[in-house]
């Protein structure tokens, strides 16, 4: 593999699901692949399980890590042929080619303005990496995608699952603020790829992409979508049609543990308790998201690893 930017860079995504479970089980089986190589781990927007999993993923390889948090501290300018006048004192084309003779691989993390629609599916600050860095480039999360998330909850649903195709759903779910689509449009993307019973329940006006969602089932009743789930994935999401807007905070969309019954209950983590799920749900042994976070580490290092053995 000679990047990760999205699920679709995996050759079998069955097969890795497997060999990072097989890591898990033994996770410095490959302790001197990365001796002598660095990633450098950009973060444009803030992180704590990515930042912390993917570090020790690249640890566990035997590699050598560096970290640089650009938000307020590193002003990039992205646009082709512009005058820089302004605030920003380097250019990307510089800036992804020095980075390159400083790492081996370069992951990067940036989340969309939720204002322009066009530019964040562009993947601008994602892909302009692509474009001028001469290293590999794995995406810690984007604008649009996060796709070393889906493949953890992939992975979870996997070591948990106790039928052949469990019920999967995910469930929008109220939040205060605005946030990206990009761990519900990687989701809705892996659970395309694996063998499960998928659907989406969230309110009229929260419809994700159409390019992305495709034919998965989507229904506008919760409970009714909730109904003999193996598996609910609680996650909120702005509206995509009227783009970055909240339309509305509907505390009857709040995960409880009448509606979930005996499904486990999954989130990416951070979640507002009692807003987004009653403390019920995730005090309860049914809440899995601890084991969630724990496997960052490991969906992360199968990644690098696979990566490692290409350079």
């Amino acid at each position: 593999m000679k990047q990760f930017t999205n699920i679709y860079d995996l050759e079998s995504i069955p097969q890795t699901i497997t060999e990072a479970l097989e890591l898990k089980a033994n996770p410095f089986a490959y302790e001197t692949l990365g001796k002598h190589k660095t990633i450098v781990l950009l973060f444009f927007n803030a992180s704590l399980r990515t930042r912390l999993s993917t570090e020790k993923a690249a640890k566990n390889l035997g590699m050598n890590t560096m970290i640089l948090n650009v938000n307020n501290a590193w002003n990039l300018e992205f646009e082709e042929g512009t005058v820089m006048n302004l605030e920003a004192p380097e250019h990307i084309k510089e800036a992804a080619q020095v980075i390159s003779q400083y790492a081996d691989i370069i992951a990067v993390r940036a989340f969309p303005s939720l204002q322009d629609k066009k530019k964040d599916a562009s993947e601008w600050i994602l892909n302009s990496f692509v474009k001028y860095a001469t290293v590999p480039i794995v995406n810690m999360e984007s604008a649009t995608m996060h796709p070393l998330q889906a493949l953890t909850d992939a992975m979870t649903i996997a070591e948990l699952k106790t039928k052949q195709k469990p019920k999967v759903v995910l469930s929008w779910a109220p939040h205060p603020k605005a946030l990206p689509q990009a761990v519900a449009n990687s989701f809705v993307k892996m659970m395309q790829q694996v063998a499960v019973d998928f659907s989406i329940t969230h309110p009229k006006g929260y419809e994700l992409n159409s390019e992305i969602t495709k034919n998965v089932p989507i229904q506008y009743d919760q409970k009714e979508a909730l109904q003999h789930a193996d598996f609910v994935y609680a996650k909120n999401w702005s509206s995509y049609e009227s783009y970055g807007k909240v339309l509305h905070q509907d505390a009857n969309w709040m995960l409880t543990k009448d509606k979930l019954r005996k499904a486990k209950f999954m989130h990416c983590l951070p979640v507002r308790r009692n807003v987004v799920v009653e403390d019920a749900v995730l005090d309860s042994k049914n809440s899995i998201v601890i084991q969630q976070s724990g496997n960052r580490v490991y969906s992360a290092q199968i990644v690098l690893k696979k990566i490692l053995e290409n350079l």
